[in-house]
């Protein structure tokens, strides 16, 4: 299992129909794509930090995940909305640590 993890902020401004219109349309791309599992979408509240959103999503295996990263639908997201979008964000991906 492989989760995905991004934490961002947006170029919009809060609560705007700009920031909705993203955040909708990110969840109905990404979730069609096959082998998205648990997508979830956070909001940030650590004072420790500017973010403003999260993304979560698991994968079964490297397959799926590399399948999805380099899906036509995922690339058009990033072209066309993520990277004129978003001002700032950090991708951590995780696998579990096995320690029985």
């Amino acid at each position: 299992m492989i989760r995905h993890t991004v934490v961002f902020t947006l170029k919009h401004p809060p609560h705007s129909l700009e920031e909705k219109r993203f955040l909708a349309d990110a969840k109905r791309i990404l979730t069609a794509i096959k082998g998205v599992t648990h997508f979830e979408q956070l909001r940030q509240v650590s004072p420790k930090n500017d973010y403003r959103f999260g993304f979560s999503m698991e994968f079964a295996d490297q397959r799926a995940y590399s399948g999805y990263n380099d899906h036509p639908d995922h690339v058009a997201f990033v072209r066309d909305r993520w990277i004129p979008e978003v001002a700032a964000f950090m991708e951590i991906d995780y696998v579990p640590l096995g320690w029985g």
